[in-house]
């Protein structure tokens, strides 16, 4: 926090009576400000930049760390618009020591999967652990927990309330991804937030998929600012016109920056300087392959946008668009110490990162130590639930023997589930999976200890032929999802991750054959990037192993009870259908 003691010794640093702390030297700037290159030193006083001249000396002394940039370009330090960290499966430090050499320096985020497992009060801890680490979050508080409609069990909801507490808070920077669902339904409680959030002029985050027209219309009317959430770039194009700062997301499974650019390169070239990028949920093992938001430059580059406005939608279009452009996004005077020495803009390799005025990498080498912190142990047992039988997964019906005309939860994609109508065997009044027919069995256990609740539902695109996978960290509401061709693994799956307190895993014939422990919350792991990785590859190869033909199908997992993705989801409550905003029974037909 800024005090007025801090504040003086700044001025007097920007004016050259206090001596610069370390100074970058030799390289030419890249000033997203005014779209130029030049040569450029930076002088650096307590992780602010104090001075960017031709000549700096004034602000050094013998004490001043010096740089050699000679032959690098300097870019500002990287933003991603929209991240749900937690996804990542790391933890806030180890999530910073994967992204931050690859010259991620903020990113924006709800923090909401820890909200729905600890509350907005326990993000204290979260807080200070970030704090700690070489990567800044702007955070912004969820417009209401849980996102699902109709509405699912979590530990900590959302409301209004937090909304009037929170943005008097100078951590909360706006409203955490505000759905078009919400909007249009008139729900109190996002309304109210909504209100609140314009009492403090806070900026709201949107999140509206396949949205056009005059429905595209009636959701603007809550303020939005900025969209993440475009399938192509008709939808893009037209999110732009209507106001919306426009965000390119390139996740661990969609990938929509190839077709998103082409709103520019074929159809407004000027709404470049309004638009950014996004990561929305990552792998520790797509990062350590690819990189963060770096490769999303470089992408963007070879798909035909220039070096500089590939940078500047890394940069300052990002920090405008959520109105922190007076901490991050340029390499000014005031600004943080975010800078990053890159070979050349058209290549765009980082090779050398400053965050938070601090020296992280060097010439591709690490020089920063992290160090994950102790942690309670509230936040280390957040898995409360009984012991699971086989007999518990069985979708039990009033018909003994014969036949179920079931509606399964068809994966088409990451973000694409469509009905498809099944004929399943009913025997001893219990309805069978088939793996001949590609169907597979579900279950969301509610794991807060509130309410016990269990659902069961059906799913195909899986081609499970046996095991079963499950997961607790698991987007909005980190239930325990369980998924498997047969009762007997899908209980193993589900006690093994009620036992270890969290995590995810895959288990064959009754054996648990690859398990990543997730103890931070049910979500997250302290474990190096490397080694997560590996479990990650270990997961995904095991999930294959009983025939599923997803690219990722612990990811898809997790995604299921996710209410906004269209057509079909399911919560603990049950079976959710997305275009009624209401729970569907399964059991169509028995005969």
């Amino acid at each position: 926090m800024l005090t007025r003691e801090m504040l003086s010794e700044y001025i007097d640093a920007g004016a050259g009576r206090i001596k610069a702390d370390m100074a970058i030297l030799g390289g030419t700037l890249i000033n997203v400000n005014t779209s130029e290159y030049y040569k450029a030193d930076v002088a650096i006083y307590k992780g602010k930049i104090v001075a960017v001249d031709s000549d700096i000396s004034d602000y050094l002394d013998e004490h001043t760390q010096k740089i050699d940039a000679t032959g690098k370009y300097l870019a500002p330090g990287l933003i991603d618009c929209h991240i749900h960290v937690e996804c990542s499966k790391m933890s806030m430090t180890r999530f910073a020591q994967a992204v931050v050499p690859c010259g991620t320096t903020s990113i924006v985020s709800g923090l909401d999967e820890y909200i729905s497992v600890i509350g907005v009060d326990g993000l204290q801890a979260i807080f200070k652990e970030i704090d700690a680490s070489p990567l800044k979050v702007f955070w912004a508080l969820p417009y209401k927990t849980p996102y699902t409609i109709p509405k699912s069990t979590i530990a900590y909801n959302v409301t209004a309330k937090d909304h009037a507490k929170h943005h008097q808070d100078p951590r909360c920077y706006g409203v955490w991804e505000l759905v078009r669902e919400a909007v249009i339904t008139k729900d109190p409680d996002t309304l109210d937030a909504i209100v609140e959030a314009q009492k403090y002029h806070r900026p709201i985050f949107g999140c509206s998929p396949l949205t056009k027209g005059k429905a595209l219309n009636e959701y603007l009317m809550s303020g939005v600012r900025v969209d993440h959430e475009s399938y192509d770039h008709e939808e893009f194009l037209e999110k732009a016109r209507k106001g919306i700062h426009t965000i390119i997301r390139e996740s661990a499974v969609t990938k929509f920056l190839k077709e998103n650019v082409r709103a520019i390169t074929e159809g407004a070239p000027g709404m470049a300087r309004h638009t950014s990028f996004c990561s929305d949920d990552v792998h520790a093992r797509g990062i350590l392959e690819h990189g963060h938001i770096d490769h999303m430059v470089r992408l963007a580059i070879q798909a035909g946008i220039s070096p500089m406005e590939a940078i500047q939608m890394a940069t300052i279009n990002a920090a405008e668009a959520y109105e922190i452009d007076d901490h991050v996004g340029s390499i000014c005077p005031g600004k943080e110490a975010d800078i990053l020495l890159v070979d050349q803009p058209g290549t765009f390799h980082v090779e050398t990162v400053i965050s938070k005025g601090v020296l992280v990498t060097e010439n591709g080498e690490n020089q920063y130590k992290y160090k994950a912190p102790d942690r309670d142990a509230a936040i280390l047992h957040t898995v409360q639930h009984e012991k699971l039988t086989a007999d518990d997964f069985k979708y039990h019906v009033d018909l003994k023997e014969g036949t179920a005309l079931v509606e399964t939860i068809n994966s088409v994609g990451p973000f694409m589930r469509k009905r498809r109508d099944v004929e399943l065997t009913v025997k001893d009044g219990v309805v069978l999976p088939s793996a001949e027919k590609d169907v597979a069995l579900v279950s969301v256990i509610e794991r807060f200890g509130i309410n016990g609740n269990m659902s069961k539902g059906f799913i195909s695109g899986w081609n499970f032929q046996k095991g079963a996978i499950a997961t607790t960290a698991a987007p909005d509401d980190n239930n325990l999802v369980v998924a498997g061709a047969n009762y007997e693994d899908m209980a193993l799956a589900a006690n093994t991750l009620i036992e270890q307190g969290g995590g995810q895993v895959v288990v064959i014939d009754g054996e648990v054959v690859s398990f990543l422990p997730l103890p931070i919350a049910g979500i997250a792991s302290d474990l190096e990037p490397e080694e997560l990785a590996k479990k990650e590859i270990e997961l995904e190869e095991g999930a294959k192993a009983i025939g599923s033909r997803l690219p990722d199908p612990i990811f898809y997992l997790s995604f299921l009870p996710i209410t906004a993705i269209p057509d079909l989801a399911i919560t603990d409550g049950g079976n959710v259908d997305y275009t009624k905003l209401s729970y569907f029974d399964p059991i169509l037909e028995l005969k």
